[in-house]
């Protein structure tokens, strides 16, 4: 079973990437330690688009490592998605999902990787109350409701979403080694229920 490790870190003022690399790191080893073959890319050292697509097409999982940038990924993983994605026409997904000779077939239901998961492992300097309380800036909606638009991306291309993993508070009050017991936490729960069920 295979694991595609997808860094959208983007070096950027004074954004240097640290945090992702480390956790990227640590899903790596705690990955390949429960028997799953991990292949890499960095986003920001460039890639091939079409071997992007092979890799998406022989990984059993995408685990995406985001920080976020105003509210959302960094613009070098939209563009990723963007043009990896689309050149994936045919083999990641058929169309949209729509006939003009069935009504029944909905919109969003023409993605041709079933069976494939993905996950987003995020980073913000927001705290966790900003999400979870209802007077917080997020309003109460909680993180998967903040990536609803990549959830959607990887539904409509037929794969299944596994739980989002948050660090919070990593600029004003970061907190390396727990963020790192966490996730590696985080991936034990989902991936060993993932393993067993494949």
């Amino acid at each position: 079973m295979q694991v595609l490790l997808l860094n959208g870190a983007k070096k950027f003022g004074s954004s240097q990437g640290k945090l992702s690399a480390t956790l990227q790191a640590v899903a790596k080893e705690s990955l390949e330690s429960m028997g799953f073959k991990v292949i890499q890319t960095i986003i920001d050292e460039g890639y091939n688009i079409q071997e992007e697509v092979q890799k998406i097409l022989h990984s059993d999982v995408l685990i995406y490592q985001l920080p976020a940038w105003w509210m959302g990924e960094p613009w070098i993983a939209k563009k990723y998605i963007d043009e990896v994605y689309t050149e994936g026409y045919g083999t990641l997904f058929a169309n949209d999902g729509r006939s003009r000779k069935d009504d029944n077939l909905k919109y969003g239901s023409g993605g041709l990787c079933q069976g494939k998961k993905a996950m987003f492992s995020v980073t913000w300097n927001a705290p966790l109350e900003a999400f979870n309380e209802h007077q917080g800036f997020f309003e109460g909606l909680d993180v998967e409701m903040v990536y609803f638009h990549l959830r959607k991306i990887h539904e409509f291309l037929g794969m299944e979403v596994l739980p989002t993993f948050m660090c919070n508070d990593v600029i004003k009050n970061p907190q390396i080694t727990q963020y790192m017991t966490e996730y590696k936490n985080h991936l034990q729960k989902n991936f060993t229920h993932f393993k067993e069920t494949k």
